[in-house]
């Protein structure tokens, strides 16, 4: 049986249903799931020294674009509002090749590992030049996080009224017959699974309304869940009061995209309506507030939606809009936005934190992730908090309050990711160096 011990530290933060943090603590992870949590554990196979660290369950990452790692502050869109930001990079993502998804994936999940992440998903709605799904599956297989990739589409183009160039669609009748080869070849139910495939037509401003209900009926034969971007911004309501004579909320649930099995990007911009719907139905979100800000949507209620009982989590979105996917800095900035808005006392650090854990692993449906508890799944993170970044801290397991924000150790399913604060599974510097001559080929 494979074993690692994880013994000694200073808290562990179980996010656990009784949200429990044990100091002096040691947790055994064998053959890919939490055996024991406890002190004074003894055990013949590896040990792991977490003295000085502050161990916590591996972030959960609800919402990504991967191939957006290679247009990182791209002049002509750094100050753009959302629909203008899209159609400055819609031609340049025109030219991306199956090479290109498979490296930025690699980049964006190393990316995300380091900063303490072992479940990410991911929305792929563009497929130029023969790239398809399979390029991130087969990327995140190497990296080694688990995976929730999600089929995304675009079939409304420009001379059609929508936003995307025509090159960057497709005919909805193939869009959906990838989605049942995806499903069929990839999707895998059990608990414990490495990769997930989920179906996500982009939004409501690039497909059509027989293609999001046909989807939705589509991924619930299926058994898969639904992902979609919702009520980003205020051009995305206007766009939704005119073309569909509703809100985003109504529109969604008129077409079967409300509940447990779904989750929606951002959703800035839910009024109170909107959030008992999604209260009601079970219906998720991915809460990107890096992007929100960087593209100036506003700050999503997320106070008004978790006192509702709407879950959330938390999601990076793409670096095109982000620059970064650094998920605890996420986290944090969840945190900070929530009090400017409502108030010091309205966010702690540590209900972030759950957000970005638990709460997580909730939207993708997944209750084996996201908690350290016997049985879990042994998706780990260690956290040094003997360093610059946590000097002078009363509560280390404040971790979003004095950082760090580069993890030590990471395990998923056991195995270890992140040794010291460097990748174990894939030559990243190799893989860095190959981004950017990719990168350099698009101008």
């Amino acid at each position: 049986m494979a074993e690692t011990l994880i013994q000694n530290a200073d808290v562990i933060v179980t996010m656990d249903d009784a949200r429990r943090e044990l100091q002096g603590a040691d947790l055994r992870l064998r053959d890919g799931v939490i055996a024991e949590i406890g002190t004074g554990l003894r055990s013949t196979g590896e040990i792991i020294n977490a003295a000085g660290c502050v161990v916590t369950p591996g972030l959960v990452n609800t919402h990504h674009h991967l191939y957006q790692t290679l247009t990182r502050a791209v002049p002509a869109a750094q100050d753009a509002m959302l629909f203008g930001w899209l159609q400055t990079l819609y031609p340049i993502w025109a030219q991306l090749t199956p090479e290109h998804f498979h490296v930025s994936t690699q980049i964006g999940l190393a990316e995300l590992a380091l900063s303490g992440c072992t479940l990410s998903s991911d929305h792929l709605y563009l497929y130029p030049n023969g790239a398809r799904l399979d390029d991130t599956i087969h990327a995140a297989a190497e990296v080694g996080l688990r995976f929730h990739a999600t089929r995304g589409s675009m079939s409304i183009g420009e001379s059609d009224g929508g936003l995307p160039p025509d090159a960057l669609v497709e005919q909805e009748s193939a869009i959906l017959e990838d989605c049942i080869r995806l499903v069929d070849r990839f999707h895998d139910a059990d608990e414990g699974a490495m990769c997930r495939v989920g179906l996500a037509p982009c939004s409501p401003f690039s497909v059509s309304r027989d293609l999001m209900r046909e989807t939705a009926l589509l991924a619930r034969d299926k058994g898969v869940m639904m992902h979609t971007h919702l009520a980003e911004n205020d051009e995305d309501i206007a766009y939704s009061l005119e073309m569909f004579g509703c809100r985003p909320g109504q529109y969604a649930e008129s077409l079967g995209w409300v509940g447990a099995d779904v989750w929606h990007a951002h959703c800035v911009k839910l009024d109170p309506s909107e959030i008992a719907l999604f209260a009601a139905t079970g219906t998720g979100v991915a809460h990107c507030p890096c992007s929100n800000c960087r593209l100036g949507s506003g700050i999503a209620p997320v106070r008004a939606m978790r006192d509702a009982g709407v879950s959330v989590g938390l999601g990076v979105d793409g670096s095109a809009s982000n620059d970064a996917g650094n998920l605890v800095a996420e986290a944090r900035m969840a945190m900070l936005l929530q009090r400017v808005a409502y108030g010091a006392d309205q966010m702690s650090a540590r209900e972030a934190l759950e957000i970005a854990t638990r709460g997580g692993a909730d939207v993708l449906g997944r209750p084996d992730c996201g908690r350290l508890a016997v049985g879990c799944r042994a998706d780990v993170a260690v956290w040094d908090v003997s360093g610059v970044a946590s000097a002078g801290s009363w509560d280390p397991a404040a971790l979003l309050l004095a950082g760090p924000t580069v993890v030590r150790d990471l395990f998923v399913e056991g195995r270890q990711v992140v040794r010291d604060g460097h990748m174990q599974t894939i030559d990243l510097a190799g893989v860095v160096a190959r981004q950017n001559d990719l990168m350099c080929g698009l101008g």
